[in-house]
């Protein structure tokens, strides 16, 4: 009986094992980075960070009131985007990113060893493992419009780090929904080399600070665009 019992575990133990080898693996996570020394107070004074959302406000709300997200009253704004930040950090600590407030919004700033090959707009394997990682907050927050910033440092022509930062934040709004950020949400820009970090960048540890990707989060206000019934009334 006991002969019985033990083979019937060792059954039981192969089985489980052999469905353990079946199952799908895990995306590996992300790599543990520290972010460059001096990558915190930089460039949070450029126009871009502190300006519209991409396309604008009413072209954005438009969108995001018809894909049903709720918009925010105006008062509980700050406190939205305050829990916001707080998740953020917890769920990205480690991982070599800065997360910075804004006078309204978020700034998640990606530094280049976490972003792309040099002179690619592919996604790097570890780069994906980020983006995972900041969707699972950005899309259960979805009251805000997140625009995709990217960057170059100013070796090379002018024009082709502007189309190569157009088509590395297009990659990177296409990951985020691809983790299941709405589209609605979504917008994207490339900056080319216009918005450097530091300028000029005579060191490599300069440019590879310019390299970089960010996410801003802005919060979805309900006094953003008027309603349908709003627009009614004026007519």
């Amino acid at each position: 009986m006991r002969v019985c019992r033990g083979l019937f575990a060792t059954l039981i133990g192969g089985s489980a094992l052999a469905l353990a080898g079946c199952a799908p693996s895990a995306p590996p996570p992300p790599p543990v980075v520290a972010p460059p020394a001096a990558f915190i107070p930089l460039g949070l004074s450029a126009a871009y960070v502190s300006g519209d959302v991409v396309s604008g406000r009413r072209a954005r709300a438009a969108k995001m009131r018809a894909a049903g997200i709720r918009p925010l009253p105006p008062a509980e704004a700050a406190a939205y985007i305050a829990a916001t930040d707080a998740e953020l950090r917890r769920q990205t600590a480690g991982i070599g990113l800065d997360v910075l407030r804004l006078s309204d919004g978020i700034l998640i700033r990606i530094p280049a060893t976490l972003t792309f090959a040099q002179g690619s707009a592919d996604v790097r394997p570890e780069f994906g493992a980020t983006i995972l990682e900041i969707a699972r907050t950005v899309k259960e927050r979805n009251r805000t419009y997140v625009d995709v910033f990217a960057h170059t440092d100013t070796t090379g022509a002018a024009p082709f780090n502007q189309t190569l930062s157009d088509r590395r934040a297009a990659a990177v709004a296409a990951a985020l929904a691809r983790h299941g950020v709405a589209r609605a949400r979504i917008a994207s820009k490339g900056y080319g080399e216009s918005a450097p970090l530091h300028n000029p960048d005579v060191t490599e540890e300069q440019r590879a600070a310019n390299r970089r990707v960010e996410i801003r989060l802005v919060p979805y206000r309900s006094s953003d665009a008027p309603t349908t019934g709003a627009r009614r009334k004026r007519s």
